[in-house]
């Protein structure tokens, strides 16, 4: 259990009787197109640090940002996770959230899960005016097993588990359940690559070379399977999460694919 509370500026909604954490940053413009960030598999709001006010405040929009279910102060997930459990969020709770909020006019600021879970709802359909997908996730890969199996047998000592209480309130649970379902043989040879073609809005594929949960081969699927318009930007000496690693480098591409690409002007 974590020894500390929500942010200050959470706040929380209730949406078919479970609690999600959120926090919202109004645009002075009301007519600005909201940024949509959904977190990692590790994630939750107060993960994200200042990241979605920044770019908010670059490019003059609205900013939104939620823990999903059995991340941050949001409500436990009820029972073990699900291999399809993305592809819920994307086609389930992400919609009714943003319903909720009304929430209509929106660009997709994905990261890890939260990239693919952006990926497949709009590969199911629903609208956006662009995505922005950092180190998402496709298909099944064997190094993104490997890396998390070493997670796993390090949890108890590691650094991690002392950083990820800070920001859930059950961390220990948040990530044996998630490790549960990304180890387990049942989660073998997914893949949302089918979804990719009915993206038509236009993309930006971010991610580092030294990426230890995926390879290039992710971003490189985007940019051969979307439909509309796609930008990659690959990062040298980078990781998993370049917003973290290399912040000015990663928000920057960030803006100048809004700029170009999303008919916003700032």
């Amino acid at each position: 259990m974590s020894l500390h509370a929500p942010h200050p500026d959470s706040r929380f909604i209730e949406l078919d009787g479970v609690r999600f954490e959120y926090r919202h940053h109004a645009a002075s413009d009301p007519s600005a197109p909201t940024l949509v960030f959904l977190h990692q598999g590790l994630g939750s709001v107060g993960a994200w640090r200042d990241v979605p006010q920044r770019l908010a405040a670059r490019t003059g929009c609205s900013a939104f940002w939620y823990s999903r279910r059995g991340y941050g102060w949001s409500d436990p997930v009820q029972g073990p996770r699900q291999p399809d459990y993305m592809l819920r969020e994307a086609s389930q709770t992400l919609p009714r959230l943003l319903r909720a909020f009304d929430l209509h006019d929106i660009i997709l600021i994905g990261h890890s899960d939260g990239a693919t879970i952006a990926l497949a709802y709009l590969g199911h359909g629903f609208p956006a005016r662009a995505v922005v997908a950092v180190a998402p996730h496709v298909r099944d890969e064997r190094v993104t097993h490997e890396t998390i199996a070493l997670q796993r047998a390090q949890w108890g000592l590691a650094p991690l588990r002392e950083r990820l209480r800070r920001y859930h309130r059950d961390a220990d649970d948040m990530f044996l359940s998630w490790t549960d379902i990304w180890l387990s043989e049942e989660f073998r040879g997914w893949s949302i690559e089918s979804l990719l073609p009915a993206i038509r809005v236009p993309a930006l594929g971010l991610q580092g070379y030294q990426d230890e949960t995926g390879s290039m081969l992710h971003i490189d699927a985007m940019q051969t399977l979307v439909s509309g318009p796609v930008v990659l930007r690959k990062f040298d000496d980078c990781r998993h999460d370049p917003f973290r690693e290399y912040p000015e480098k990663t928000l920057q591409a960030c803006v100048d694919f809004l700029r170009r690409h999303a008919q916003i002007s700032f």
